[in-house]
């Protein structure tokens, strides 16, 4: 079929506005982590990973008590939200009739649309208050309140793409409703659910402003849970408005090793997807 000058033109100008519109979506973050590569690298060393934070006026140390104070957090927040968050979207995909699915739903949504220092508030009188000191609990459960509504919503959506007969399949050969979705429904959809609950992990990575209400800050590695836990955000936030040339350096490093652990989260998601489809890809093939 030829197509008219006219519907070539419209053609061609539709497939402009998209490539512009990508590269419009590509050109703030090439340049963010162009602009972090430059003035972080200068401070990258091993020292930096591997030292605590020297005492004010002395070159060096580094951020590994941070680092380390983040993977805990994040860690701990994530035992404590993955789980909840998909039976909580197992429940709105399978019974989402009733009064308790509405209920459920609205506040899940309500969940997603506080901003981030409101839950370090809330966070901050649950258990800061009560326990009268900043600890790693209380941001590891200001962070899961952050994980909680996106895998719940991830779960959700996910699980609404299973074609309903292979539902109905399994409770035809008498399976009950728990092992279907225990077996089939979860099953089938692992590898995507995987690769949501990495990346609502790494959306709470760079969260700063609640754990400046809950686990405050250190300047030295703390094994204790009870007790302050540094961070590599609020780290970052703590040494960028410092009046010392080398804890700025060193907020510039650490800002750009937080967008390398957020980028490597979101990569291996996506790696992890992409190599179980190829392996269902060549598995069918053969």
């Amino acid at each position: 079929m030829k197509l008219s000058p006219q519907r070539k033109f419209k053609n061609l100008l539709f497939k402009f506005l998209l490539t512009l519109a990508s590269v419009s979506v590509l050109i703030p973050l090439i340049l963010i982590f162009n602009f972090l590569l430059q003035k972080g690298s200068m401070a990258l060393s091993l020292d930096f990973f591997l030292n605590e934070p020297k005492p004010v006026g002395e070159l060096g140390g580094g951020m590994a008590h941070a680092i380390v104070g983040s993977l805990t957090m994040v860690g701990l927040s994530a035992l404590i939200s993955v789980p909840i968050g998909i039976l909580c979207g197992v429940f709105l995909s399978e019974y989402r009739q009733g009064k308790i699915a509405a209920i459920l739903k609205f506040t899940i949504d309500i969940l997603t649309g506080i901003p981030s220092i409101v839950i370090g508030i809330f966070s901050y009188l649950i258990f800061v208050v009560t326990m009268k000191s900043f600890s790693a609990w209380a941001g590891a459960f200001a962070l899961s309140i952050i994980i909680l509504p996106i895998v719940t919503r991830t779960t959700e959506e996910i699980l609404k793409l299973i074609p309903k007969h292979v539902r109905e399949a399994g409770l035809a050969l008498g399976l009950p409703k728990w092992k279907v979705i225990l077996h089939i429904v979860l099953k089938g959809s692992k590898n995507s659910l995987i690769t949501g609950v990495i990346l609502a992990i790494s959306r709470a990575s760079g969260e700063t402003a609640p754990l400046l209400f809950t686990a405050f800050g250190s300047m030295y590695f703390s094994d204790k849970l009870t007790e302050p836990m540094a961070s590599l955000p609020v780290q970052i936030y703590n040494y960028a408005i410092s009046p010392y040339d080398d804890w700025q350096r060193q907020a510039w490093a650490g800002a750009f090793t937080l967008i390398l652990i957020c980028l490597g989260l979101n990569i291996s998601a996506r790696l992890f997807f992409k190599r179980k489809e190829l392996k269902k890809f060549f598995v069918r093939k053969s």
